[in-house]
């Protein structure tokens, strides 16, 4: 562009113009003949160098600032830019202030939104500070020109031409590669037809540091300033080419299913050209503690192979995570990590009686299995079973056992157990894998040798879709097998000889034969009733007052009351009725408290009955002997023990038997003998044999809508059958259990201590049992059976006539058979 006058790109900016006209050398002649004044205003900009004949727009907003642009934005004069050293100063002075600036021309002002004013300069010539003038109302400083060392070189000569290639080659690659530059820029390169405006716009445009291009801005010499930016920018071409290498390495790495994860690769890559990489923190903590265990040559192996395979494998890979957590279990798992044994048996016994009143067998079996762990030092662990009726303690107590112990306590509740894989485990390949409850729960107690309370073990679901949960466990509980028990998810074994298992059961008819085999029953009787009060008395108050907040004095429970209330609210063989009985009486004691409302502390029956309510549970009572074929039986319930009548009706007929009472077939078959025995030995018990051909024979068990069953019914029903055939009274408050055989021999039952209970609350005072179970009634306390006669038959001639009287019912039956000819 050629003109006379001075060029002033302000005279081409307009509101229709969108870009800003490139600088030619006969446009760099002109505006280095501008003449620069001895002072000019000063405007310093942070972070920012303004180079001659570039164009920058900056936003103003410091006060001097703003009335400098205010005054000198109509005009042509030029004014002075140059940077500060310390972008945080706010009023910068000389000292504050590079020595080299640029004096500006100011091409036009706008008015932001935020009302920030924006300002559009144009650089001329540089100018090099002397001084400060004046501060006020704006910074003007004593300045002189700072004259350019003109490149020697023509633009035809070849050294200019390879100069001038070399920084418009190099800057355009650095455009076109960067994704900050405006593309636009590469094309403005292009046609930059004077070599100093080149230099000084690649150095405003494509130099980062504020140091390098005020560094750039004070050089002299072309030829320097040149060779300083190609360096620059070779700098910045080999981040570039670093940066496109790892990116073109990471992308070869990527597969169709390793798309997912490609700025995780991208590091990986870039920490590789760094230092090699960084180690994996996670695969150095897990092979620090390996060397830790002492789990043998075959887990280390395993452990060796699936880490090997850990560090080939992404941690974007679906089956890291996978391998991860099989790890992290198989070095959390307490190999050959065992806790010690308190081998104190004064300690034990002391423990054992303080949570739990009576139990005496299970208390015997612990202490001798310390006496002989004691011993030997070293032995494998029983595998018990604590067979009860409900509210026992039976679970309660594998922990007192934990803590006479000195061992872990875990308690796995197996009822509605249906998934074999709850016990082995699920082989790692599945999706959500996991090893079985038992390794799960040995990993949590950090021991190999916990007590492990398998509780309501009699309550697995068998055989199903899902395999078989009690076959699973016949590893578990076999102590010549446990100590290799095989986990699915391990994939090894592991010893489980050291665990003491304490199983608890209910009942053990649904209980796998072989699994009942491996385990040894310790049978847990109902408590009788002084039991309960002592119970009540020990634990169940002194527990529910410090549950509810109620101090000791609060509250007096008799033995009286505590009798008066097991037997009018509670119907148990355990003691949980009796707990949740007295909570509800602490509670409104409690209530009395807080109300501050006056009450007796030593409770009385009206007191009870007020709180409990009249008393639900029906008294057992025997019958009289009024009524032939009418006799107390025992029976054995889960909830304890119980006592039933057997009645026996006859009716004119052809000897029909009959059975009612929801009776199953156990006692169906008891029946049938019973009367089977009665026709074979009619003679005996001084029956007519024709008498049975004219008589229809009903038997009947009251509480029909209750199933009852069980093989302890055959001597009550073959003395009521008896006793209806000859009408003789059966004696007063007599209660009897057994079983008989075809041959009149009376068979041992279970379940005495029970039975016994349920016969003192009936007020029963004789009891007939088999001669077998005379040990059962010997390991009975005298105290709790006190005011009771027990009676042993081993044949049932020898009960019937114990059981009979001579003297007929009132009323009998006349069994006179009428002849055919209407004669007796």
């Amino acid at each position: 562009m050629k003109k006379n006058d001075l060029f002033a790109i302000q005279d081409l900016w307009s509101e229709d113009i969108e870009y800003i006209p490139l600088m030619s050398p006969d446009d760099e002649r002109i505006m280095n003949k501008e003449n620069l004044p001895d002072e000019l205003p000063i405007l310093a900009l942070r972070n920012t160098v303004l180079f001659p004949g570039t164009v920058v727009p900056i936003t103003v907003g410091r006060e001097k600032s703003i009335q400098l642009v205010k005054k000198f934005k109509q005009s042509s004069q030029l004014i002075g830019v140059i940077t500060q050293r310390d972008s945080d100063v706010e009023d910068p002075g000389f000292n504050d202030l590079y020595e080299v600036g640029t004096a500006v021309k100011i091409l036009k002002t706008l008015q932001m939104p935020d009302g920030n004013t924006s300002v559009i300069l144009q650089g001329v010539k540089r100018f090099k500070l002397l001084e400060l003038v004046s501060q006020e109302p704006f910074l003007i400083g004593r300045v002189e020109e700072f004259e350019d060392n003109r490149p020697a070189m023509t633009m035809d000569d070849p050294t200019m031409k390879a100069i001038v290639s070399s920084l418009k080659e190099m800057a355009g690659k650095i455009i076109s590669q960067s994704s900050t530059l405006p593309k636009e820029a590469s094309f403005a390169l292009k046609n930059i037809e004077s070599p100093t405006f080149l230099v000084n716009f690649i150095a405003s445009s494509l130099i980062r540091s504020t140091e390098q291009k005020q560094h750039l801005l004070e050089m002299k010499d072309f030829t320097d300033k040149a060779d300083s930016i190609m360096r620059v920018m070779s700098t910045e071409l080999q981040l570039i080419d670093l940066k496109n290498k790892i990116q073109s390495k990471t992308r070869s790495e990527i597969d169709k299913q390793q798309r997912d994860y490609f700025l995780s690769q991208q590091m990986k890559a870039i920490q590789e050209e760094m230092n090699g990489g960084n180690s994996d923190d996670v695969i150095a903590d897990l092979k620090e503690k390996a060397k830790k265990l002492k789990w043998g040559k075959e887990r280390q192996a395993i452990f060796e192979k699936e880490i090997n395979k850990l560090q080939r494998m992404s941690p974007m890979n679906a089956d890291y995570s996978v391998l991860l957590n099989y790890l992290e279990t198989l070095i959390d798992l307490p190999w050959q990590v065992y806790s010690k044994d308190n081998l104190d048996l004064t300690h034990a016994r002391e423990i054992l009686e303080r949570d739990h009143f009576g139990l005496e067998k299970v208390k015997d079996r612990i202490i001798e299995y310390l006496a002989v762990l004691k011993l030997k030092g070293n032995m494998k662990s029983p595998i018990i079973c604590l067979l009860g009726p409900p509210g026992v303690g039976k679970t309660s107590l594998g922990k007192s056992v934990a803590e006479a112990l000195g061992r872990k306590y875990i308690r796995m509740s197996l009822g509605g157990l249906r998934d074999e894989a709850e016990i082995r485990g699920h082989r790692k390949t599945y999706i959500g894998a996991m090893p079985g409850r038992i390794i799960q729960n040995l990993r949590k107690a950090k021991t190999a040798n916990p007590v492990f309370v398998l509780d309501e073990i009699d309550k697995i679901i068998g055989m199903n879709v899902n395999g078989d949960p009690e076959a699973a466990l016949l590893e578990v509980l076999d102590p010549e097998q446990n100590g290799t028990f095989y986990d699915n998810y391990l994939e090894t074994t592991f010893d489980l000889s050291h665990v003491m298992f304490l199983a608890t059961a209910n009942s053990l008819t649904n209980v796998h034969p072989a699994l009942r085999d491996r385990m040894e029953i310790i049978d847990l009787s109902g408590y009788l009733l002084e039991e309960k009060v002592e119970i009540a008395k020990r634990h169940l108050i002194s527990k529910q007052m410090k549950e509810h907040g109620v101090s000791e004095d609060s509250l007096v429970l008799t033995d009286k009351m505590l009798t008066y209330i097991i037997e009018n609210y509670t119907h148990e063989a355990g003691v949980r009725s009796l707990e949740k009985a007295i909570a509800k009486i602490i509670r409104h004691i409690a209530l009395y408290i807080v109300e501050e409302t006056p009450y007796h502390k030593e409770l009385e029956k009206k007191d009870i009955e007020k709180i409990l309510g009249v008393p639900m549970i029906p008294h057992e009572k025997s019958i009289n002997n009024e009524h032939a074929g009418v006799v107390t039986g025992l029976a054995w319930t889960a909830a304890g023990g119980e006592i039933l009548f057997i009645e026996v009706s006859l009716s004119p007929g052809k000897g029909v038997l009959s059975l009612t009472g929801n009776l199953g077939n156990v006692m169906k078959e008891s029946a049938t003998i019973a009367y089977e025995y009665l026709k074979a030995n009619a003679k005996t018990f001084g029956i007519k044999n024709e008498v049975f051909e004219h008589w229809n024979v009903h038997i009947h068990v009251p509480e029909g809508a209750t199933p009852k069953d069980g093989p302890s019914a055959g001597v009550t029903i073959l003395t009521a059958l008896t006793s209806a055939f000859t009408q003789r009274k059966v004696k007063d408050k007599l209660a009897m259990t057994g079983e008989i055989t075809l041959r009149g021999k009376i068979t041992l039952v279970g379940g005495i201590k029970e039975k016994i209970l349920a016969a003192k609350r009936a007020k029963i005072t004789d009891i007939a049992l088999c001669e077998d179970n005379r040990k059962d009634v010997e390991d009975i306390e005298k105290k709790y059976i006190k005011g009771l006669r027990f009676h042993y038959f081993s044949d049932m001639n020898d009960l019937v006539k114990f059981a009979l009287l001579d003297e007929l019912v009132e009323n009998p039956i006349d069994f006179t058979i009428p002849k055919k000819n209407g004669k007796k």
